[in-house]
């Protein structure tokens, strides 16, 4: 009686919230309607464009500030001036996270929505309305230079990483935008790009994620891509944003433009584009009223061409994100840059690293037996924060891996060598070459930091950067000679670790084999390098996995074997349809170097016990246990596939539909239950034009990576 008791209570308490969250609503709307009828023409159209690099007119008279946006996915942008020069002697100097691949590395959506908070209170500390993050454009090859700020090559796992984000953020009272609304999978070429792919392959790969941050994050803003969508560009196009954003998944914030995005000025007005953000138009300064959606406007509603109604409609989306983002409320200030932010920035980071390969378990390495260590590579004293184009951030302090080290095991003599110079097609000359032989043959251990680069800022990016907006890489090697100081080096010094600060797969053929530990420690923001030495001495265990799987050899790759890329006459068709990622490589039999999902311990873990259970609801229940049978206390991210059974369509091998990430004590279990909904075993039925469900037998799939199964049941639907 009391448990029923305590259960009506508890539906009671939510009915409340649910009318107080309708009746503040409400309110809000009333008080919408009451300003857009008090402005005047031209100041509502003054609302719909950029009136300096990153803020939109208000309307001082009624009240309105301006809506203040910032860059970035994983930090508040340097401050900028009404035009693009970095303002001198502020305060912006803030918490440098880890980027998107790492966060979507830990497997951890509670972590992701601590990092939300982070960013969200940090970008309210600088007045910012709206952050623009987070980045979740699927991973369709390699060789995209955005591929750092994005989360996956998995349509799942992003949904599920992207809603713990955007209400971490969207707590601290400033709007997250997630970006870019669709198909952003390179930039070479993005400006032109048409993007054809089949209804199936949009609806079950490149939508999920955005629908998941619109329906069940509730996010605030969207922001359209540069490409094209089969013939429309995606910031106006119909499709995608007035039949699928604002219809379908009935998206009530802004659809605003990527700066530049806007090709077409009735096409924006009619086809959903709410705000126009860019650079200036003249070579004599800003003119932001010769934006497609500046002055012209107000002539074509005044001349009847466009009714003021759907005028109307932008600005109140436009103001209904400003209510939802406490532009109008006094609220607490935000935190910058503060010790709990640093240690969330350190934490991700931590989760984020994922151990490849550790072959004889060289890792971790023992302070107390290992004297000498040699660090080599540029990427070891290297600073990232500054890096990678609208991502940059201006961080309170970064921790480079050979500082990390220092911090880590100081008692360790260190003998350090650049290895190679950071240079677009500069190779590691014999002297580099030797330098680090020498220090690899005086040295217990030797690691190698490697990897790409950022370039640094706009100017200067195109010469050495890698994992960059506005660039993809030209093939997947390591650049800057660095294969052959690997080989090298391990010759040296058969214990050799090469850890990787990298936005996604590398080539590791010419050496993978012969070296005894890999490390991807992607760019692991202001504590990564304290992070990474944790992992290496083993103060930390790694429980990061892949997200992404990374092929032996870049023509492995999907996208580049059956599809496009980068496209031909500025027309990319994705011919490898819905088998992106470990889809392609399970379903086609093609070994990668290491599988999605991928990640060692210094622990290990034991399956047992699966149950497969329906419920009335039409869910299925997997049901096993996970133990920590090692020595040492460590996390693992169970994972759940789902197989259709001698099925009548194409479908891939394997598809994650669940996943939990536990940390246990050495012998300690943990029974894990993971839900599976009816979306679970859909498929988009193209000639229906909707979700379909084959009947039959389904094979339920549990282990710790695409590839490393270790239960597995069956349910009949």
């Amino acid at each position: 009686m009391k448990v029923i008791t305590k259960v009506f209570v508890l539906l009671i308490a939510v009915g409340i919230s649910m009318n107080v969250a309708a009746q503040q609503d409400q309110n809000i709307e009333k008080q919408i309607d009451g300003l857009i009828k008090k402005m005047t023409l031209e100041e509502k159209v003054g609302m719909l464009h950029a009136n300096s690099s990153f803020t939109s007119a208000g309307v001082p008279r009624l009240g309105i500030p301006e809506l203040v946006t910032s860059d970035g996915p994983h930090g508040v942008r340097a401050e900028h001036g009404r035009g693009w020069s970095q303002l001198k002697n502020v305060n912006d100097s803030g918490t440098y996270l880890p980027v998107g691949i790492a966060l979507a590395s830990t497997w951890n959506p509670e972590l992701g929505v601590e990092f939300g908070k982070v960013l969200g209170s940090e970008a309210k500390f600088r007045g910012k309305s709206v952050i623009l993050g987070p980045g979740i454009n699927i991973m369709r090859t390699p060789l995209n230079g955005r591929n750092f700020e994005y989360q996956s090559e998995d349509p799942y796992l992003i949904s599920k990483m992207v809603v713990g984000y955007i209400k971490g953020v969207q707590s601290q009272g400033v709007s997250a935008c997630v970006k870019h609304y669709l198909a952003n999978n390179q930039e070479i070429d993005r400006n032109y790009v048409d993007v054809r792919m089949s209804e199936r392959a949009l609806r079950e790969i490149y939508l999920p994620g955005f629908k998941a941050a619109v329906v069940e994050g509730q996010v605030n803003s969207v922001m359209g891509s540069y490409n094209k969508f089969r013939g429309q560009y995606c910031t106006h196009n119909e499709y995608l944003v007035n039949k699928i954003l604002k219809g379908e998944f009935g998206f009530q914030g802004i659809l605003m433009s990527d700066w530049g995005a806007v090709h077409n000025r009735m096409e924006a007005i009619f086809n959903g584009t709410d705000l126009e953000m860019g650079t200036d138009l003249g070579p004599v300064g800003p003119n932001y009223g010769k934006f497609y959606m500046g002055d012209t406007v107000v002539t074509l509603v005044r001349t009847g061409k466009v009714p003021e109604s759907v005028i109307d409609d932008k600005v109140r989306r436009i103001l209904r994100v400003m209510f939802k983002s406490s532009v109008f409320t006094k609220e607490s200030p935000g935190e910058y840059g503060s010790e709990a932010h640093i240690a969330v920035a350190k934490k991700v980071a931590e989760e984020s690293i994922v151990l490849l390969k550790n072959d004889q378990n060289i890792l971790p390495l023992n302070s107390g037996s290992v004297k000498s260590v040699a660090v080599i590579g540029a990427n070891a004293v290297r600073k990232n924060s500054m890096g990678g184009g609208s991502s940059q951030v201006k961080a309170k302090y970064e921790i480079t891996p050979l500082e990390g080290l220092k911090n880590i095991a100081s008692d360790v003599t260190y003998n350090v060598a650049q290895g190679y110079e950071i240079k677009r097609g500069a190779v590691a000359t014999p002297e580099m070459i030797q330098e680090a032989v020498e220090a690899a043959k005086k040295s217990d251990v030797a690691i190698i930091v490697g990897g790409f680069t950022h370039g640094y800022n706009y100017a200067v990016w195109s010469d050495n950067a890698f994992d960059a907006e506005d660039t993809d890489k030209p093939n997947m090697k390591l650049p800057f000679g660095q294969d052959e100081l690997i080989k090298a080096v391990v010759k040296a010094n058969p214990k050799t670790i090469v850890v990787l600060v990298t936005g996604g797969p590398v080539d590791m053929t010419a050496w993978v084999k012969d070296v005894k530990g890999v490390v991807s420690a992607w760019y692991g923001g202001m504590e990564g390098g304290n992070a990474l030495a944790e992992v290496l001495f083993g103060k930390v265990n790694p429980s990061g996995k892949l997200t992404v799987t990374f092929p032996k050899v870049l023509e492995d790759s999907p996208a580049h074997k059956l599809g496009d890329y980068p496209g031909k006459d500025k027309v990319a068709v994705y011919n490898e349809d819905i088998f992106v990622g470990y889809r392609y490589f399970d379903t086609y039999k093609v070994e990668p170097q290491f599988a999605f999902g991928h990640g060692l311990s210094y622990t290990t873990f034991d399956y047992k016990n699966l149950k497969v259970e329906k419920a009335a609801n039409g869910e299925v229940n997997a049901i096993f246990s996970v133990t920590n049978t090692g020595k040492v206390f460590g996390g693992e991210v169970a994972q759940v596939y789902v197989r259709k059974n001698k099925s009548q369509i194409k479908r891939a091998d394997k598809e994650l539909k669940g996943f939990e990430k536990v940390f246990l004590q050495p012998g300690e279990s943990k029974t894990i239950t993971l839900k599976l909904t009816p979306e679970a075993f859909q498929y988009f039925d193209e000639k229906q034009n909707g979700w379909a469900t084959e009947k039959g037998d389904y094979t339920i799939l549990v282990g710790g990576a695409s590839n490393a199964i270790r239960l597995n049941g069956v349910v009949n639907l």
